[in-house]
């Protein structure tokens, strides 16, 4: 269809499968509206508007691998907030609308709804499913380009409601109402269905935004993998019990120049924590022992070295002691294996009244430690999803006339 503009001249071409009611120059901006004699013919003009960062008349977009061409777009504004419709006609005359407020993205389509939502309703169903009141308005609009089936002008109300990334919104103009269902369209996708890379940045939280992720989702995935790593360990080590595999005392002299190499011995089962408990007699002394855990495949070495420290004495009329003669530590997740330990003692050169230490090692059954930790974890993240979504909700509904 070619429609020339008598205000600046230009001559807009596109080819449209409806009857065309309204024209708005996408140069000047100015309105043509339908006659019966006369056909079109100049009803109003717009103030100057910068359609920057807006989609092009005429532009192809392709949504579920049809191809959509935009014959129209309205700019529309309500107290001071600014939204853009797009009018989309497919090539077997079907047709979708898109809409873009503060850079995010709704795609909508006309359906059948019978009741009528005149008094705001704060909820309704639609396919099972309840939607809530979000806002009401008679939108004002600013600009427009391009070719439309009905006035632009007429004073229709808009209703809409929302079921993140659900929508439904309501054009009621007199008793006639029009329903369209739309849902939440990522900006990436929109560049990719009309091909550019540039569209208006996104501000704030949507109208139809889902949250990034669904907390009820995860929560249940979260609980399910804490109850199998709660049970998992359980059977793995329900007939766990303590295993002593050294108990000996050693004698400083006797291994002050060499290494005690305690008998092998054999671990099965999941890693566990293998506990070394030391006590030596040291009075205002101290001693140390060196341990070394050799995995007798694999040849390979853990170390670790322990302090026993005890003083004590008597300063200003008060008795004082600190350390201890006994000590403990652990070698923490030892797999199953075959092993012996390299255990290396010694003393305070002065010290001639203590002669041994008493060692004793246990491959203990497994930590819950990092089973809690874990699981703790994953409740804190659910705890910490399930605030950001309120949130990010009450972020939503901010603007709201609910």
């Amino acid at each position: 269809m070619n429609v020339p503009c008598f205000n600046c001249n230009t001559t807009t071409n596109l080819d449209v499968n409806f009857d065309v009611k309204t024209f708005a120059c996408p140069n000047c901006v100015t309105v043509y509206k339908q006659t019966r004699d006369e056909g079109l013919k100049y009803a109003n003009k717009f103030k100057p508007y910068s359609f920057d960062g807006k989609l092009k008349l005429g532009s192809i977009g392709t949504f579920d691998n049809k191809q959509y061409t935009i014959t129209g777009l309205i700019v529309k504004s309500n107290e001071g907030y600014e939204w853009v419709e797009y009018v989309l006609q497919g090539k077997a005359d079907d047709y979708l609308y898109l809409s873009e407020s503060a850079g995010h993205w709704t795609l909508l389509e006309q359906i059948d709804f019978d009741k009528k939502v005149g008094n705001h309703p704060k909820t309704i169903d639609y396919e099972n499913q309840v939607f809530h009141r979000f806002d009401w308005c008679f939108p004002k609009i600013e600009a427009a380009q391009g070719f439309f089936d009905f006035d632009i002008f007429d004073s229709a109300e808009l209703i809409e409601y929302i079921k993140p990334p659900l929508v439904l919104s309501f054009d009621r103009l007199g008793r006639e109402q029009t329903a369209f269902l739309g849902k939440y369209i990522e900006a990436r996708k929109v560049k990719k269905a009309f091909g550019v890379s540039s569209i208006p940045v996104r501000r704030g939280i949507g109208m139809a935004q889902p949250f990034y992720l669904n907390v009820g989702n995860l929560a249940i995935t979260l609980c399910v993998v804490a109850l199998l790593i709660l049970l998992s360990n359980w059977y793995l080590n329900k007939d766990r019990v303590a295993n002593e595999v050294l108990n000996t005392g050693l004698d400083y002299q006797t291994y002050a120049n060499k290494e005690f190499i305690s008998p092998s011995f054999v671990l099965r089962g999941s890693a566990a924590p293998l506990t070394i408990s030391l006590y030596s007699g040291v009075d205002n002394s101290w001693a140390s022992v060196q341990v070394a855990l050799v995995n007798e495949k694999t040849s390979e070495e853990v170390y670790a070295s322990k302090d026993i420290e005890y003083y004590h004495g008597y300063s200003e009329g008060e008795s004082w002691s600190e350390g201890s003669n006994s000590e403990s530590f652990n070698l923490c997740g030892v797999p199953e294996g075959k092993y012996h330990l390299a255990i290396t003692p010694s003393k305070a050169p002065e010290d001639v009244n203590t002669k041994s230490v008493q060692i004793k090692a246990v491959w203990s059954s497994p930590s819950m430690r990092n089973v809690w930790m874990i699981v703790i974890f994953m409740a804190v993240v659910i705890m910490g999803m399930f605030y950001a979504d309120q949130y990010f909700e009450n972020k939503r509904w901010e603007d709201s006339r609910n």
